[in-house]
């Protein structure tokens, strides 16, 4: 019986069980998710292969704290093109790597960027990129009460 649907296939419990034990430690083995699950390594690794072609997994990545690198003010940058300017500004944002993620969003702002600098004056320079063809609005954040996390639970709908 199938656990979760998506639009490739559907996911049963070994397969959630995985991804969870994937977000806890996304370097663990082979081997090591066999054992958890319950399953031989050739079954864990082709059920691995099936999740990242079906585009559940998308990557295995390392998350590096910004204030750890020197980079203590973080913010989120509203962006809004003046007419016409919305490829050079989501151009300008693309080449500015102090901007972390950027969505392109309905509303009256175009684009929402998470933005890390060491300084105050670093963050005017980084506006100071994009306000010549789009207007700002700058929220620094003071704290992040809810850590980034995986979709998994609101897909299984945990409380």
């Amino acid at each position: 019986m199938s656990f979760l649907r998506n639009e490739n296939s559907d996911l049963d419990a070994t397969d959630v069980r995985l991804l969870r034990r994937l977000e806890g430690d996304a370097r663990a083995t082979i081997a090591e998710l066999a054992r958890f699950v319950g399953l031989s390594a050739p079954s864990v690794a082709e059920r691995l292969r099936r999740l990242q072609e079906n585009g559940v997994i998308q990557a295995y990545e390392t998350r590096l704290d910004a204030k750890a690198l020197g980079l203590p003010l973080s913010a989120w940058l509203r962006i809004r093109p003046v007419p016409g300017e919305l490829v050079r500004v989501a151009d300008i944002i693309r080449a500015l790597p102090h901007i972390a993620q950027c969505d392109r969003v309905t509303g009256e702002d175009c684009f929402i960027a998470l933005v890390h600098v060491a300084s105050m004056a670093e963050l005017e320079q980084v506006i100071d990129r994009i306000i010549r063809f789009a207007m700002t609005n700058t929220a620094i954040i003071q704290s992040s009460p809810v850590k980034p996390r995986s979709p998994l639970a609101a897909a299984l709908r945990e409380e």
